[in-house]
């Protein structure tokens, strides 16, 4: 009979959920030690559901071992309430000791509500009841839940669903014969689905860790265009994994089955761009959302699962996981309002080298060929595309992806391509079709492009806005001829579709004919300005308006313990990890140290004052090192002296604050403001979004006179290998695999150490406040 202790890890604040990330992985890094036998999340269902599924096939529940904020809550409310920041754990009795300190010095509520048993039941007792019967001399009450958990989990009654399909009617896509191409293009590139998404992308932290080997903004200035996100498995070595979505919902009004194959492919086609192990190592998650209790929805839910799945067989990948919402109807108004049927593919997968990732940024210039693969085989059709709904019309055929095998290849080639370095940027064609698609290059490359089309019997439009599925790919043109072998060796075709051109103009021709001939950056503003008035409903409207001049991103708080410990190591010291907890039961005392980091983040959920006995500065996402570094005027002291670099800003308000303007004058007369924000030209600035919180006179760090004490916004030790770099210039001439220029500010700090403590190598103390932030 196996034993075991079901238990529940609570985190009552989302702010805090990084706790129980702590807890959980301290036990996954113990490798055979590891007391977590099986852990599951608390969703849907409450503890209803969370609970019987972990101690499948046998178990005894305890429903007030269950911690609760109102103790006037009934069994059946407790049972059933849905509050999601928690997890059950699985373990076994005689680690419950070990998992108990781990949650301790982490500061997670652990509460054992239970056992397995054997019985091959899920019991649910009320143990206050049980007492208080029992101190009456009453009988005990029987189980609140008493079911056979095979008949609740395992073997069930299957349901049996009757659909109905139900045809509508559709027309076909109709646009005014005098629409001009630019016409065409403000609509589409205002659309929300096509705009740049950088209202999206400020709100978050794209840096925590500094594991991020690609984000979501690429080129020199920071576009949001991605098509995959990248991550190092570790600090010290290359491996990684990769991820990327695809969806099409409007596809599924004219088509579900199209859809379904749409998404599969567009998830590939933007996982493509970094180099991953295999194929056949994808792992896919798959979450439908439709409103399938209505007439039609249910059997286009059921046409579209069905060609996905012979869609992904044939590929040679599976779906492993994923959710699904399938009530997306509500009454409103007396009428019924449903959203429309949706598939939402996200693909992963273990890259054995994350620097060989090629980005939408063009980067040549006059040297670029862009070549065009198409896995529609010429087919163009514009029904459920950006371009029909900007003028509030479906179509009545869409896009689909007929030959699996066909794009199968063009993936296995497009990663041979990378993997020789053949690729300089590459883009898939999804919302906005081939024209977008170039042009958004040509947007985050800072370049222009000179596209010269032929419609192949397709209509201008049809040409320039269809959504098939393609790829449009960057090369030198000396590689032109080696490229074009590689493709057609494994029946692959491409056209040559334009040049790209160090003159930031965008040029179009069809059929030998100009249809386009504009400035990028007039472009790029359109393509800008829908997310900008979405950012002006959430940010203060002047520094939207700046940050629309310059295209400079902004990011808010983080924990940035471990990727510290990695950058303070790869210096060569001796990292430890030392928490709040450690030092106030005494496990560990300052006195054994040499050295003191505090990292950045959101003290005690960000409370007001909480972090006020820190040292206070501002930062931001290109600092000036000048002067010294750590140091005040001792030329003795490490010097880093002159650079101007890229840097991890991960705050919007850590605004450098003097209330006395004689202690401002004294920092940065007595040179004891070692890093500064500065613009374009690497002077010192105020400007927003140069400065993204206007500390005064660009002060992003500042040092005692003894060079002893560094506080500082930025995030270096998110940016000390060249691969964490967002973008740098390709003149830098680099080693992507090697270190940053931000490495040598603690190498510095190390050789300090080595020759002014007795010359022996500094140990350096971490301290985690989960993290402490620096006002």
């Amino acid at each position: 009979m196996m034993q075991s202790l079901i238990l529940m890890l609570y985190n009552v604040e989302m702010l805090r959920w990084q706790k129980l990330y702590r807890v959980v992985r301290a036990c996954i890094e113990m490798g055979e030690n590891n007391p977590i036998i099986s852990i599951h999340d608390q969703g849907a269902g409450g503890n209803c559901n969370v609970v019987k599924e972990i101690i499948y096939p046998k178990g005894v529940i305890d429903i007030r071992a269950i911690v609760v904020g109102d103790h006037t809550m009934s069994v059946l409310e407790i049972w059933g309430a849905e509050y999601q920041e928690q997890d059950a754990i699985l373990v076994k009795p005689e680690s419950r000791d070990l998992l108990q300190s781990i949650c301790e010095r982490e500061r997670v509520s652990m509460a054992v509500i239970g056992t397995i048993n054997g019985e091959g039941r899920v019991v649910l007792v009320d143990s206050l009841a049980n007492e208080k019967c029992h101190s009456s001399g009453h009988p005990t009450p029987p189980p609140a839940v008493d079911l056979e958990l095979e008949q609740v989990l395992g073997d069930m009654p299957q349901k049996t669903f009757e659909f109905h399909h139900v045809v509508h009617a559709r027309e076909p896509l109709d646009i005014a014969p005098g629409i001009t191409v630019m016409e065409a293009l403000k609509r589409v590139l205002r659309l929300p689905s096509v705009c740049s998404k950088r209202f999206l992308t400020t709100k978050v932290d794209r840096c925590v860790t500094g594991l991020v080997a690609q984000q979501q903004t690429v080129g020199p200035l920071q576009i949001t265009l991605a098509d995959v996100a990248v991550i190092a498995q570790t600090y010290t070595d290359l491996t990684g994994g990769a991820c990327a979505i695809g969806e099409q919902p409007i596809k599924g009004l004219v088509n579900p089955k199209a859809m379904a194959r749409l998404a599969v492919g567009e998830a590939l086609t933007n996982l493509v761009w970094a180099k991953v192990t295999s194929l056949s190592d994808v792992k896919a998650s798959g979450n439908w959302m439709y409103a399938a209790k209505l007439d039609g929805e249910g059997a286009d839910m059921y046409d579209a699962a069905k060609a996905l799945s012979e869609a992904m067989i044939e590929l040679g990948i599976a779906i492993d996981g994923g959710k699904d919402s399938l009530s997306m109807a509500a009454h409103a108004a007396g009428e019924v309002v449903k959203a429309p049927g949706n598939l939402v593919i996200s693909v992963y997968v273990t890259c054995p080298d994350i620097t060989k990732t090629v980005t939408p940024d063009l980067k040549l210039g006059d040297d670029g060929l862009l070549l065009h693969i198409d896995m529609a085989k010429g087919k163009r059709r514009l029904g459920a595309s950006a371009l029909a709904q900007a003028f509030d019309q479906v179509g009545d055929d869409c896009p689909d992806l007929e030959d699996v095998p066909y794009l199968k290849r063009v993936f296995e080639c497009i990663q041979d391509l990378i993997a020789d370095e053949l690729i300089s940027s590459g883009h898939d064609i999804s919302d906005g079709g081939l024209l977008v698609c170039a042009m958004e290059m040509a947007f985050a490359g800072n370049c222009g492009i000179a596209l010269d089309l032929t419609s192949q019997g397709n209509g201008l439009f049809q040409t320039l806005f269809a959504e098939e599925l393609g790829l449009v790919v960057e090369i030198s043109t000396k590689n032109l001829d080696t490229v074009m072998q590689k493709l057609t060796s494994v029946g692959v075709s491409a056209d040559i579709i334009g040049q790209v051109t160090a003159s930031p103009v965008i040029e179009l021709k069809v059929d030998s004919v100009t249809h386009l001939n504009e400035k990028t950056s007039l472009l790029r503003d359109v393509w800008e300005e829908t997310s900008f008035h979405l950012e002006k409903f959430q940010r203060l409207a002047s520094c939207v308006d700046m940050e629309n001049e310059v295209a400079v991103i902004r990011e808010e708080g983080s924990n940035g313990d471990r990727e510290m410990a990695a950058a303070l190591y790869a210096a060569g010291f001796e990292p430890w990890d030392v928490t709040m907890s450690d030092l106030l039961n005494g496990a560990i005392s300052l006195h054994e140290f040499h050295g003191i980091v505090f990292v950045g983040g959101f003290s005690y959920a960000d409370v007001l004052d909480s972090a006020k006995a820190h040292g206070s500065t501002g930062l931001g996402p290109r600092p000036q090192v000048g002067g010294v570094l750590g140091a005040g005027g001792d030329p003795s002291q490490p010097r880093m002296e002159g650079s101007t670099l890229g840097v991890w800003a991960a705050h919007g308000e850590g605004r450098a604050y003097f209330p006395d303007d004689g202690v401002l004058d004294r920092v940065i007369h007595s040179n004891l403001a070692p890093v500064r924000y500065c613009d374009d030209d690497g002077n010192p600035t105020e400007a927003y979004p140069f400065n993204v919180n206007g500390s005064p006179l660009g002060v992003a760090a500042i040092c005692s006179p003894d060079g002893r004490h560094l506080a500082m916004m930025p995030h270096p030790e998110r940016c000390f290998l060249m691969w964490q770099f967002p973008w740098y210039p390709l003149n830098w001439n680099v080693d992507k695999k090697g270190p940053s220029p931000w490495l040598k500010m603690f190498q510095n700090a190390r050789e300090w150490c080595y020759e002014t403590v007795c010359q022996i190598v500094g140990e350096i103390w971490i301290i985690i406040l989960k993290g402490c932030r620096i006002f």
